[in-house]
């Protein structure tokens, strides 16, 4: 599997579809790039597959809460900025609530009327050019091995709602640092972070078919089955024949 030889240069413009202002990119780069080269070595493979131009779903595993962080330098090295779907109760806690706005982040509003409100918004990101990234676990994964649980329908939603492409990229690693449930990180030895992009999820087979509940359920099988395809390649294993359900509430 090739691997990219160096993470692509980017320069940050004016301003880009999808990006926050450049004060605030900068702001970010200046936290997060130092946070990233102190606690990882980097195994980042295929990023030519990510898109660098018009509107993209990017699908990811979720391990750690710490993996938002270094997904995002990987994204960034890579010409893209990750508008990160972020819980909606962020948004009013002092200081943080102004950054993640800064940032870009849309809220999602969990068991309300306005549940829908973050995919209309995430739509129109995406009409704009943004990279809109989804965890589809909805939650760090429970697997005790760590793999891909089954996900929830939102990605494939508005997948299927707006024709944009879907790019399944898979991580390992961040769960060394900052294992799931844990306060403080294992910041040595320094692990490795391991990231590799797959080609598009193809899901032409739903289009024009009505977006029930049957064809959300298999489009979001093939979305999760491209990530585990991906991380079973990072990781040199064989998955379990089938995912791990989600815990109940989540």
């Amino acid at each position: 599997m090739p691997r990219d030889a160096r993470p692509v240069a980017v320069e940050v413009p004016m301003r880009r579809p999808g990006w926050p202002s450049p004060f605030w990119v900068a702001f970010a780069v200046v936290i997060v790039k130092p946070i990233s080269w102190l606690l990882i070595r980097k195994d980042w493979r295929r990023g030519d597959r990510l898109p660098r131009e018009g509107g993209i779903i990017m699908v990811t595993n979720h391990l750690s809460w710490l993996d938002p962080i270094l997904i995002a330098h990987f994204l960034y090295n890579h010409g893209r900025w990750p508008v990160i779907l972020a819980k909606s109760g962020l948004f009013s806690v002092p200081v943080i609530g102004h950054l993640v706005r800064a940032m870009q982040a849309i809220p999602v509003y969990r068991g309300s009327v306005d549940a829908a409100r973050s995919l209309e918004e995430s739509r129109r990101r995406l009409a704009a050019g943004a990279c809109v990234m989804f965890y589809p676990e909805g939650t760090c994964t429970r697997d005790p091995d760590f793999w891909p649980m089954e996900g929830k329908t939102g990605a494939a939603r508005l997948a299927l709602a707006t024709g944009a492409t879907v790019i399944p990229v898979a991580h390992w690693g961040v769960q060394e640092i900052l294992p799931y449930g844990a306060r403080r990180p294992r910041l040595l030895p320094r692990r490795t972070f391991s990231v590799q992009t797959g080609p598009p999820v193809d899901l032409s087979r739903y289009a024009g078919e009505p977006p029930g509940a049957e064809v959300l359920r298999a489009a979001t099988a093939d979305i999760m089955a491209a990530i585990t395809a991906q991380l079973a390649e990072l990781r040199g294993e064989k998955p379990p024949p089938a995912p791990m359900a989600r815990p109940a509430g989540h």
